[in-house]
């Protein structure tokens, strides 16, 4: 049996982009997700890179992103500061 993780490394910029192609604002996105705006703009940045579960659930379904597009990959480029 598979266990949830702990925590998900996410992709900062892939965060990004889906919530400018959703056209939502940080803090739109940050409120509907249940989170706030400055950890939001700290994933994006790549300042945090990690996620609690619950926390990555409610993002995913606030910008409607599949299971792993929010996801790092190994070859990810570095986040931008």
């Amino acid at each position: 049996m598979a266990q949830t993780p702990t925590t998900f490394e996410v992709d900062g910029l892939a965060i990004c982009t889906k919530r400018m192609q959703a056209g939502m604002e940080v803090q739109q996105l940050a409120e509907k997700a249940g989170i706030t705006a400055s950890y939001l703009r700290k994933l994006e940045r790549g300042v945090r890179t990690r996620m609690r579960p619950g926390h990555y659930q409610a993002l995913r379904a606030a910008l409607d992103a599949n299971p792993t597009e929010l996801l790092r990959t190994p070859q990810d480029p570095p986040e931008r500061k």
